[in-house]
Order: C-alpha cells, then structure tokens, then sequence
C-alpha cells in the first residue's frame, strides 16, 4: 500500500484501492506460501510451465499434494499466485513510481508507458500468464490483476479522451496482449514488434487518428 491513499489523484486512490485488500496470513502460512511459490518459480524456469506437474512442486517443497490443492486449488491457481508479487512490482510502479509510468505525466503519455511495459511484462511471464487466463473460459477477466490494468486504462482513457467510450477502448487495447494471442504469434511477432506496435496502437486511439 503506498501512500495514494492520503494525497494522491483520486484516481490512483481507486487503483490503491482495487489493489489492497488481500487478507494477511500468519507469519508460518506466509513462509510456507513463499517457499512453495520459491520452488515452483525454479522448477518452471528449468523445466517449463507445462513440464512440471502438482506432484513435482509438491515433492520438492515437502509438502503434501493435498496441502497444495487446498492452498492453490489447482496449477493455474499457483500460477496466479506466483505473479502476484511480480505484478504488484509493476502496480507499485504505476501508483507510486517516476513518470511516465507513475503518476505526474500526462495520461497519454502514462497510456503508452503502461502498455509498453505490461506488454515487456507479459513477455517475461508468458507461460504463467498464459496459465492463469486460460484455466476456464473468461478466467482473465476475472483476475485482479485484470481488473487492476483496466481500470488503470479506463482511468487514462477518459482524461485524455473524454469523447471516448471509456469502458469499451479499455478492453480493446488491453485484448492484443491477452497471453493466447501472444503464445500462438510469438513466431510471428517479435517481443519488440509486440511494444512497439501496441503503443502505435494506443497514439492512434488517442489522437483519434485511422
């Protein structure tokens, strides 16, 4: 939690907001927690997301596979719980952190910034990402994370464009980044075409220009 809450844009205030509200563990859960999350961040860097199973992350955390369902509920749940932290690195960045990114630019400016760097954040989490939006139909829409970036986008939107439906263009530009898309272009697109293009993108619905 930063310190938005006391005197920042009331915008930043609703994304501080949306961002809190997980409840704390006890210490010996959260250690737990962290060292599961620990070997599962190893195993998928030297195997794959895909070539690790339940069991493997279970055995080598010595901790029962029941305890992992029941913590996680499946892969696609320890998956999203092991990009929280990384994207509460980029959520830090955005409420708290220097411009463009962070708060002080314009909102076409911190438009562009953002998806420039998700669109680098997604490319160094790809599998997990991918994992954690495809677990069932409409599982990305549901996560907070989601939630986080379009509201962020939604809140840009309309100060910078206020003629604009807000709502829609949020979901619109956020799509081409949706982790399935980017797994069956990876050939096709590089990571540099895939920034590059979608802040082309994002300057044309903000100068309403094609």
């Amino acid at each position: 939690m930063t310190d938005m809450a006391a005197g920042g844009a009331p915008q930043d205030v609703e994304l501080a907001r949306l961002r809190e509200g997980a409840p704390r563990e006890r210490a010996d859960a959260a250690r737990n927690r962290a060292k599961i999350l620990d070997v599962a961040a190893r195993l998928f860097a030297r195997d794959g997301v895909a070539g690790v199973s339940m069991d493997q992350i279970a055995g080598a955390a010595g901790v029962g596979k029941g305890t992992l369902f029941r913590r996680f509920g499946d892969k696609a749940g320890l998956a999203s719980a092991l990009l929280n932290a990384r994207e509460e690195d980029l959520q830090g960045a955005i409420l708290s952190g220097p411009p463009p990114l962070g708060p002080g630019a314009p909102a076409g400016e911190r438009l562009v910034a953002f998806l420039t760097a998700y669109a680098a954040f997604l490319e160094a989490n790809l599998d997990l990402v991918r994992l954690s939006e495809t677990a069932s139909p409409g599982a990305r829409y549901r996560t907070g994370a989601y939630r986080f970036w379009r509201l962020h986008v939604r809140i840009l939107l309309a100060e910078a464009r206020p003629d604009l439906d807000a709502d829609y263009f949020a979901h619109a530009l956020l799509a081409p980044l949706a982790a399935d898309l980017r797994h069956a272009t990876g050939e096709e697109f590089t990571s540099d075409r895939v920034a590059a293009d979608i802040a082309t993108l994002a300057r044309l619905v903000l100068t309403g220009q094609g």
